[in-house]
C-alpha cells in the first residue's frame, strides 16, 4: 500500500447547501438525453434516426475518432428527437422511455477467463467504455493504448461535492467487481480515499487504497495523479469515476448496461439538498419535480460543482458524469458600496483585505457574481497558492494564450485539465477565465500533437 499524500496548498469554500445523507428516488423521468459535448474532443457520428425504437444499451452514436467506441441508449423507447445546432452540430439525442425497460444482453464469461483484450471488447461492445477517461487531455480513453495506471478518485473537495462513501453504501459488491474488471486492464489501480476514513474502500482487492487529505482541490484526480504517478510525455493514465466503476460492475455482473446516476442537489437556493436515485441523461424536468427550490429569487442551474460546472435550464437533462448538480442564486443583485471590506463580508475570500475571515466557518450564501470586471494579468502569486502542482500556472495559461506549443509541453499541459484551473479562476483578482483558457490549450495540442 502507498503512503498516505497530504496537499498543504488549496484553498475550501465553505458554503451553505450541503446534501442531508438521504437518498430518495425522483419522479419517473419521461425522456433521457445524451450530449455529445459531455465528452470532450469526441466527434458524434449518428447510428439512429429520430422515430427508431432503442433498447438500453442500443448505440445511438459513436466516436468519429475512433468507431470502436459507442454510446449508448440509457433506456428503452423511441429516439423523439436529434437536437442540432449551428452547421448542424449534434446537441442532444433524446429517447422517450417506454417504460419497458428492455435490454441489450451481453454474454459474458466469468472474469477470471477473460484477459484484457477480451475485456476491452466488451466494454466496447456494451457501451460503458465511455465510462474511462484519459490523462493527458481529459478524452475519453483509446482501447489501442496501454495505460501505465488506472485512477479512481473518492476524495472529493470541491464545493458541496458529494460523499461517496454514502453514495456507494448499496453498491459494494458492484464497486469491488467494477475494481476487479479495471484490474483485467491495468497491473497498476490506485483508489484514492480521506485519509482520516476510509471507510469501505480501505477493505478493496486488485487495488492500491492511498488516503489523501488537504483542500480542495486535493480532490481532484489530476492533483493526486501529479503526486503519486506524474503523466510524461507520451504516457497514459486512465481515469473512472467511482459510481461508473460500479456501473462497470454492474454490467459484468447482469450482462446489462448499467446507467445508474446518484446526484446530489445542492445550493443555497434548495431547500431540502439531498441525494436523488437517478439515469444517466434523466430529465432535470422530473428531478425538479422532488427538489424544493426558492423561486423568490432568480437562480444558476449548474451541472456540477459551482466552480467548474456548465450552467443549463431546468428543462435541460442531467450530464454524463457528474454526480453533483447546483443551484444557487443569480449574480444580478449588486451590493451597494459593495467595493468596501465591511459590507457583506460573509463572502469566502482568500484576501485578508475582506474581513469574511471574521465569520470563521459560519457557512457563506453565494450567488453568480463575479465582483469585479476583467483586468491586467499581473504576477501576484495568487494562482500558485491553490494550484498544488509543480507547474507555474500562470506561465501555463500565457503559453495557451499565445499558442507556443513548446512551451506549453514543458510548463505541463499534459498534467492538467480545465478542472484543475477553476479555483484559480475563483482566486485570480484578473477575473480571467482560465479553464476556457486551459481548455482551447488543450485542443490545439489535439490537433497539432494527436
Amino acid at each position: 500500500m502507498s503512503k498516505d499524500i497530504r496537499i498543504r496548498k488549496g484553498f475550501n469554500l465553505n458554503l451553505e447547501g450541503e446534501a442531508d445523507k438521504i437518498l430518495v428516488d425522483i419522479n419517473p423521468s419521461k425522456t433521457f438525453a445524451l450530449k455529445p459535448d459531455d465528452f470532450f474532443s469526441t466527434t458524434p457520428k449518428l447510428l439512429v434516426k429520430e422515430g427508431e425504437k432503442v433498447e438500453k444499451g442500443t448505440p445511438l452514436f459513436f466516436a468519429k475518432e475512433n468507431p470502436r467506441i459507442h454510446f449508448v441508449s440509457p433506456v428503452s423507447g423511441e429516439v423523439t428527437a436529434i437536437v442540432r445546432g449551428a452547421k448542424r452540430r449534434i446537441l442532444e439525442v433524446v429517447v422517450t422511455d417506454d417504460g419497458a425497460n428492455r435490454s441489450v444482453k451481453h454474454e459474458i464469461s466469468a472474469l477470471e477467463n477473460l484477459d484484457a483484450e477480451q475485456t476491452k471488447e466488451i466494454l466496447l461492445k456494451a457501451g460503458a467504455w465511455p465510462f474511462i477517461t484519459q490523462r493527458p487531455y481529459g478524452t475519453i480513453a483509446q482501447p489501442e493504448d496501454t495505460p501505465k495506471a488506472i485512477f479512481v478518485s473518492t476524495y472529493t473537495t470541491a464545493p458541496l461535492d458529494v460523499d461517496y462513501e454514502f453514495l456507494l453504501k448499496n453498491n459494494k459488491a458492484d464497486f469491488q467487481k467494477g475494481i476487479d474488471v479495471l484490474a483485467k486492464l491495468s497491473n497498476n489501480v490506485t483508489v484514492t480515499a480521506d485519509a482520516s476514513f476510509k471507510g469501505f474502500f480501505e477493505k478493496l482487492s486488485n487495488a492500491d487504497v492511498v488516503g489523501v487529505s488537504g483542500q480542495h482541490p486535493a480532490g481532484n484526480v489530476g492533483v493526486q495523479i501529479h503526486h503519486l504517478n506524474p503523466v510524461n510525455a507520451g504516457e497514459r493514465i486512465w481515469v473512472v469515476n467511482p459510481e461508473d466503476v460500479v456501473n462497470i460492475g454492474a454490467l459484468f455482473a447482469s450482462g446489462e448496461f448499467s446507467a445508474q446516476r446518484t446526484v446530489a442537489v445542492v445550493g443555497s437556493s434548495v431547500k431540502n439538498p439531498q441525494y436523488h436515485k437517478a439515469t444517466i441523461g434523466a430529465s432535470l424536468t422530473a428531478l425538479m419535480e422532488t427538489v424544493n427550490v426558492d423561486d423568490t429569487v432568480q437562480n444558476r442551474y449548474i451541472n456540477g460543482d459551482v466552480l467548474s460546472g456548465t450552467a443549463t435550464s431546468p428543462e435541460g437533462y442531467l450530464s454524463y458524469y457528474n454526480n453533483v448538480f447546483s443551484i444557487i442564486p443569480e449574480g444580478n443583485q449588486y451590493r451597494m458600496f459593495g467595493w468596501l471590506p465591511f459590507v457583506d463580508n460573509n463572502i469566502p475570500s482568500m484576501s485578508k483585505t475582506s474581513l469574511s475571515w471574521l465569520f470563521g466557518k459560519r457557512k457563506a450564501k453565494v450567488n453568480t457574481n463575479l465582483n469585479g470586471e476583467e483586468r491586467a494579468l499581473v504576477v501576484t502569486g495568487e494562482m500558485e497558492q491553490v494550484l498544488p502542482m509543480d507547474i507555474y500556472p500562470m506561465q501555463l495559461i500565457k503559453a495557451c494564450m499565445i499558442q507556443d506549443i513548446e512551451r506549453m509541453e514543458a510548463l505541463g499541459i499534459y498534467e492538467v485539465v480545465p478542472q484543475d484551473f477553476a479555483l484559480v479562476d475563483y482566486a485570480s483578482t484578473s477575473k480571467i477565465e482560465a479553464q476556457e483558457i486551459i481548455q482551447e490549450g488543450i485542443e490545439l495540442m489535439i490537433k497539432e500533437e494527436g
